[in-house]
């Protein structure tokens, strides 16, 4: 009788680093979180389809109608319908809770939100991925989460002008050091640095809130520093606490 033994083919790694968990439902020492550069644009990703997909079309084509295709999909979705693309489904939602039939919709109190389901393919893609563990991260404090409160997106853009939400470790804004704050660093000149002025709404250990300075479009880098020590005594010299991932301002 033979014997046949089933190898699954590494197609795909995903780096992971290891943080304290300080959340009190979950179980277990330590969270991962991916350990990613930056989230991909529809260029990029069509760049990637030409040059190691084998497409064999135009390249601006390809982009153009990609686009093309998103615009149709989100006009249909604002429309109220649901989009299965075989590979995921967005579902439009109204959130909240309404008091009475006759009441209103109202914006703040019923946010209207879209929720993601991963398909039948892209769940059996992930049997595929590999996860590597790159160690623990930074424990002396971590930036876990940027949320551009006019996107909603949670690591991948910055809005200009927008409010933001920093959720992390040991981030408070503390120090009378020139150089305390929280900056927005351009990834193709590192020199160019802007800081974010004004008073922050929001201003704990584990929570920032503020505005988003006025930005040029392109990759931005997200850095706090700040003389926190978690106590009540002050560092002597600011730490540097950078976001895993790159922001995109269009």
């Amino acid at each position: 009788m033979a014997v046949i033994n089933s190898v699954k083919e590494v197609l795909h790694r995903i780096r992971v680093k290891l943080y304290p968990n300080y959340f009190t439902n979950v179980e277990g020492a330590y969270i991962a979180r991916t350990d990613n550069e930056a989230s991909l644009t529809i260029a990029e990703v069509c760049a990637a389809l030409k040059n190691r997909g084998g497409f064999t079309g135009s390249y601006d084509d390809l982009v153009e109608h990609v686009k093309q295709f998103f615009d149709e999909m989100v006009y249909q979705l604002c429309d109220g319908f649901a989009v299965n693309t075989g590979y995921f489904s967005l579902h439009p939602n109204v959130g909240g809770t309404f008091d009475k039939v006759t009441e209103g919709h109202d914006a703040k109190k019923h946010p209207i939100t879209f929720r993601f389901r991963p398909c039948a393919p892209l769940r059996k893609a992930a049997e595929y991925i590999v996860v590597e563990v790159e160690g623990l991260a930074e424990v002396n404090g971590y930036i876990d989460e940027f949320t551009d409160v006019t996107t909603e997106a949670v690591n991948e853009t910055a809005t200009s002008g927008g409010m933001f939400s920093i959720v992390g470790h040991k981030i408070k804004i503390a120090g009378e050091d020139p150089e305390v704050g929280v900056y927005f660093v351009s990834e193709a000149d590192p020199a160019v640095r802007v800081k974010v002025s004004g008073h922050l709404a929001e201003n704990t250990a584990s929570k920032l809130i503020g505005v988003i300075p006025a930005l040029s479009a392109g990759k931005w880098k997200l850095e706090i520093k700040t003389q926190y020590s978690g106590g009540s005594n002050v560092l002597k010299e600011p730490r540097s606490l950078v976001l895993h991932s790159i922001l995109s301002v269009s």
